[in-house]
């Protein structure tokens, strides 16, 4: 692609296979990754248990969204949690 062509937008994805798929098999040099945000502990192996009390309808709600974005809810917290670390640059 040349430099006066537009990339292209990532497309959206409603599972983490359909993202795997996309990642083999597409050339990621026609997207634009300018929006990615680095995931410093998501492929970190989980050894600590966090217990934390919320309102029902609150994790009712994640569970929803979790499962429309198609990613198990606890990752969707996760994700929450490193997004606002990444933002305060601890």
């Amino acid at each position: 692609m040349s430099a006066e062509q537009t990339m292209r937008p990532l497309p959206r994805f409603q599972s983490d296979e359909e993202a795997e798929r996309f990642i083999e098999e597409a050339d990621l040099t026609e997207y634009d990754l300018s929006a990615m945000q680095p995931m410093r502990f998501e492929i970190a192996k989980k050894t600590a248990r966090v217990n934390l009390r919320m309102p029902e309808g609150m994790v009712d709600a994640l569970k929803k969204l979790a499962e429309k974005r198609g990613v198990p809810y606890q990752r969707l917290i996760r994700e929450g949690v490193e997004r606002i670390l990444h933002e305060a640059k601890p």
